[in-house]
C-alpha cells in the first residue's frame, strides 16, 4: 500500500502561496551569513520587545505551574478582560461568553472561514490583501473573489470600491473580508466606507470577517470600528489579538468575537483544531489588557515618528508615488513609473534591491493577486536610523538604474 506521499495530497495544498515575508527572511539571513549588512522592511512585527509587566506575568504563570490545558474558549479572566476592553473602547456590548481565545489571529480566520463556507462558495477579498484570507479560502475549497481597492493617487491613497464589491456579489457569496487599518497599504478606511460595507452585507445577508488587529496603530483621521455599528452581531465575526498592540507576536494569542450561539458552535470546532491557546500566554494576555497602557502609547507614538520619516524619505526616491499611511505600520508606495523607466517588473526590482543593496522590501504582487503590481510594501517596524539608511540605499540604486538605462 502506498504511504502518505506528497502526490496523494490535495493539489491545492501544494499551490498555496504562503507568506512571502518569511521567504525573504530566509534570503536575508543567507546574505547576513555572508557578511552583508541587510536592512529589512519585510516582516510585520514590532521591533520593540514585549513589555516588562507582560513578561513578568508569563514568568509568574510558569512559577505557579500554570502549564496545563485551559478552557477551549480561553480562561475566564482573559475573556472578561477582552470583553471589557471592547466595551470600554467601542461600547460594543460584548459578553465574555462571546469571546473565543485562539492561537493567534490566523487561527481565528481559519475557523471562521471553515465554519461558514462550503466548497464552491465565494469570499470577497478587497485587494491587495493579507494573504491568509484568500489562501485559507482556497485550502477549504472556497473561491476568493478579488476586488481591487481604488488607487486615488498619492494625495488620497486607497479606498474601498463599494460599487465594485456590490457588482462582485453572487448567489454563492458567503463572506466579505474587512481589514481595517489595512495591511499591506496602511490605509484607514473612512467611517462612511465602513457603514456602506456593513449595509451592503446586511442587504445581501452576507457575513463580514472583520480583522482589526491594527486598531491601536492609528495616526491620522478617524478610526471607526465595525463594533460601533448597531446590529453588528447579526453579520460580523470579529478578529483581533495581542500580537501587534502588545508586541506579542511569538506568544500566539488571538481572539474572535461573535454572537453567543455562534461562539458556542465555533468553540466546538475550535476544540478539535487546537484544544486551547497556550496557558502561559493567556495569563500574560490578562496582564497586557489590565495593566498599564503607557508602553503601548509610547510605542504607537514612536511608530508615528517612523511613519513620518519613511514618508519624507521615500518621496525623495525618483519614480516613487507615496501616499501617507494613516494606520498599521506599513507603507505601500506606487513605483510603476520607475519600473517602466528601468524596464523591470515589481519582483525583479525587489530582488535587485536585495542583492545589490541589501535592502528587503516586498513586491505588492504577493498580496496576493494583481492589484499590487507596481507597488512595494515596506514595514517601518525598524529604527529611524535604519529607515533613513535603507531608503537612502533604495534612492541611490533607483538613481543608478535610471542613469544606466538612459532615462531620468
Amino acid at each position: 500500500m502506498a504511504g502518505p506521499t506528497a502526490d496523494r495530497m490535495k493539489p491545492i495544498i501544494g499551490e498555496l502561496l504562503g507568506e512571502a515575508a518569511f521567504d525573504y527572511i530566509a534570503k536575508a539571513r543567507q546574505l547576513q551569513q555572508q557578511g552583508v549588512d541587510v536592512i529589512s522592511f519585510g516582516v510585520g512585527q514590532p521591533d520593540i520587545p514585549t513589555f516588562d509587566h507582560i513578561i513578568e506575568a508569563g514568568i509568574e504563570a510558569l512559577k505557579e505551574r500554570f502549564t496545563g490545558y485551559t478552557e477551549t474558549a480561553g480562561i475566564p479572566e482573559l475573556r472578561k478582560a477582552i470583553a471589557d476592553y471592547l466595551n470600554e473602547r467601542y461600547t460594543a456590548g460584548v459578553d465574555p461568553d462571546e469571546v473565543i481565545v485562539t492561537t493567534g489571529a490566523k487561527t481565528a480566520i481559519f475557523i471562521t472561514v471553515a465554519a461558514y463556507t462550503e466548497p464552491g462558495d465565494e469570499i470577497i477579498v478587497p485587494e491587495p490583501s493579507y494573504p491568509a484570507y484568500p489562501e485559507v479560502a482556497r485550502a477549504l475549497g472556497a473561491k476568493p473573489v478579488f476586488v481591487p481597492l481604488k488607487w486615488l493617487g498619492p494625495d488620497r491613497g486607497f479606498a474601498l470600491d463599494i460599487e465594485k464589491i456590490r457588482e462582485a456579489i453572487t448567489e454563492r457569496t458567503k463572506m466579505l473580508v474587512l481589514n481595517n487599518p489595512h495591511n499591506p497599504t496602511g490605509t484607514l478606511f473612512t467611517p462612511k466606507q465602513i457603514e456602506e460595507l456593513f449595509e451592503l452585507a446586511r442587504e445581501h445577508n452576507i457575513i463580514i470577517l472583520a480583522d482589526e488587529i491594527y486598531d491601536n496603530f492609528v495616526y491620522d483621521g478617524t478610526f471607526k470600528s465595525i463594533l460601533t455599528l448597531n446590529g453588528w452581531k447579526d453579520y460580523v465575526i470579529y478578529v483581533n489579538g495581542h500580537s501587534k498592540t502588545f508586541s506579542m507576536t511569538g506568544w500566539r494569542l488571538g481572539w474572535l468575537v461573535a454572537e453567543k450561539e455562534v461562539a458556542r458552535r465555533l468553540k466546538r470546532f475550535a476544540v478539535n483544531v487546537y484544544s486551547c491557546a497556550t496557558s502561559i500566554s493567556q495569563k500574560a494576555g490578562v496582564a497586557a489588557l489590565r495593566g498599564s497602557w503607557e508602553p503601548v502609547r509610547k510605542m504607537v507614538e514612536e511608530f508615528r515618528r517612523r511613519r513620518d520619516v519613511v514618508v519624507e524619505e521615500l518621496r525623495k526616491v525618483p519614480g516613487f508615488e507615496v501616499a501617507v499611511p494613516r494606520g498599521a505600520f506599513y507603507i505601500f508606495p506606487r513605483v510603476a513609473k520607475l519600473l517602466e523607466q528601468i524596464s523591470m517588473t515589481t519582483e525583479e526590482f525587489v530582488e535587485h534591491l536585495l542583492y545589490s543593496r541589501g535592502v528587503v522590501t516586498l513586491p505588492g504582487t504577493v498580496f496576493p493577486d494583481k492589484a499590487g503590481a507596481g507597488f512595494l510594501r515596506l514595514s517601518y517596524a525598524i529604527s529611524v536610523e535604519r529607515i533613513r539608511e535603507g531608503v537612502a540605499r533604495i534612492r541611490e540604486e533607483a538613481e543608478k538604474l535610471l542613469q544606466e538605462r538612459g532615462r531620468k
